[in-house]
């Protein structure tokens, strides 16, 4: 059995880079903020719409990650190899997709949020300006889970660090000008994130050589692999659709919020940045227990699985919930780097402490929903969890917060009350060991591949 210090391990550096990405983010929501609430919204509405596309490359990055630590628990480097540089070619023509779509779409998108004209006209160059810095995030989420898939995660986190450095190097200047560079505002802030981009992608390349002795080949970089790529997309076409589901639901959502005024949307915008920083823990203990999970599958260490899972669930609930508890006790304090205006502040604090009692749903879906991708069974959390972000999320949303005119309060009753019940799904999937089958499955075919590339 793998010792506990192994998940911390892995759990840290990831927890590192989850902090610094959204340290960064934040830094523009500041800075955004010091211009007008209006600009802030504009800034977190089309960072949403960006996260949709986002999904794409999870597609690949989710799937390459899940087949590589199968294929290194069996004992097949050159399989993970070959996977790897496949999911380049995929990625291109992901990423210049993604890309023309956000430019040459960006005001449509915004109205599909039901984006007020003033957040529009403060969005719209803020999106086109961020299809650049998407391109190069496409290849940057595959090449970094590949290095985690091989334990790699300080040497991932280390060219995180250094690619955020330079994106807060460069923000400052572009958004809010110095000497002959002018004023670039919310546009500044993607033109540096494209340039950061741009540097982390070439580190990438550099630690694949020295670290994997994974080298590319010029084809690698536009000719897809069919057939490399199907054991990919069984796992992360089931895991982007499940998150495409979600992002669906939450643009419902915002789009019910946006309705409600820009206070509301700026009220629910300050609340969901701290949101977002409590569950950055659990999503590290999620995703060091998926690459931990998809090496002992492959090496048919289904009892030693069992065993890390509950541990890493246990783990994720308790620091959650003291996390989750003392964002809401000082958000009265906390949100005011964001906004003076007492309203608010007293409406986002009441949010958060709804986050408290909506953590321990949320903590065992992300856990368990990676626990049971790497084991293969990627299709129970898309099939029972769409259904619920989709009905309870979205539905609930405008059901409690426009039709029982709860407001705010009531869009994110709507979000608790998804998490507990997508999380009790997934428990009673896990224990229940329902993904043994699926486990089972993975294991002979990772086996049979390795036997048909010696023979």
């Amino acid at each position: 059995m793998l010792p506990r210090p192994r998940l911390v391990m892995l759990a840290w550096p990831l927890m590192a880079e989850l902090v610094l990405g959204f340290g960064v983010g934040l830094l523009g929501l500041w800075l955004a903020s010091r211009e007008s609430d209006t600009a802030s919204a504009a800034f977190a509405l089309s960072n949403q719409v960006l996260g949709a596309f986002f999904l794409l490359f999870r597609v690949i990055s989710m799937g390459v990650s899940v087949v590589i630590t199968q294929n290194l628990g069996a004992g097949h480097v050159s399989g993970a190899h070959q996977v790897a540089r496949a999911a380049l070619g995929a990625s291109t023509w992901l990423g210049i997709g993604a890309a023309i779509v956000v430019f040459l779409g960006a005001g449509p998108l915004l109205d599909l949020v039901d984006a007020p004209s003033a957040v529009q006209a403060l969005g719209q160059p803020y999106l086109q300006m961020l299809a650049f810095a998407l391109l190069l995030d496409a290849y940057n989420a595959t090449m970094s889970s590949v290095l985690r898939a091989h334990l790699r995660t300080r040497e991932a986190m280390f060219n995180i660090l250094a690619m955020h450095s330079l994106h807060l190097a460069l923000c400052l200047p572009l958004m809010r000008g110095f000497g002959p560079v002018p004023a670039l505002g919310l546009p500044g802030f993607a033109l540096a994130m494209a340039i950061s981009r741009g540097f982390g992608m070439a580190v990438h390349l550099w630690l694949w050589r020295r670290q994997l002795n994974l080298h590319t080949q010029a084809s690698d970089w536009w000719r897809v692999h069919a057939e490399r790529l199907g054991p990919v997309l069984h796992i992360g076409l089931p895991g982007a659709a499940e998150m495409v589901a979600y992002r669906m639901a939450m643009l419902v959502s915002l789009a019910v919020v946006s309705g409600m005024g820009t206070l509301q949307l700026a009220t629910h915008t300050y609340a969901s940045q701290l949101m977002n920083l409590i569950v950055l823990f659990t999503v590290a203990v999620g995703f060091a227990g998926e690459i931990l999970v998809g090496h002992q599958v492959g090496a048919g260490h289904l009892h030693q699985a069992n065993r890390m899972v509950r541990r890493s669930l246990g783990l994720g609930l308790a620091v959650s919930f003291i996390i989750a508890t003392l964002a809401a006790a000082t958000a009265p304090w906390t949100l005011q780097l964001f906004t003076r205006d007492p309203a608010i502040i007293a409406s986002a604090t009441t949010l958060l402490w709804i986050t408290v009692l909506l953590e321990p749903g949320r903590t065992c879906n992300i856990v368990l929903i990676n626990a049971l991708r790497a084991t293969g069974d990627a299709r129970f959390p898309v099939m029972v969890g769409a259904v619920s972000m989709l009905v309870v999320m979205a539905g609930g949303s405008w059901l409690l917060g426009v039709h029982l005119k709860l407001g705010l309060v009531g869009v994110w009753i709507a979000y608790a009350c998804d998490e507990w019940v997508r999380g009790l799904l997934m428990s009673a999937r896990w224990f229940g060991h329902g993904w043994v089958g699926a486990a089972r499955r993975t294991r002979h075919r990772v086996l049979r591949q390795r036997r048909a590339l010696q023979a």
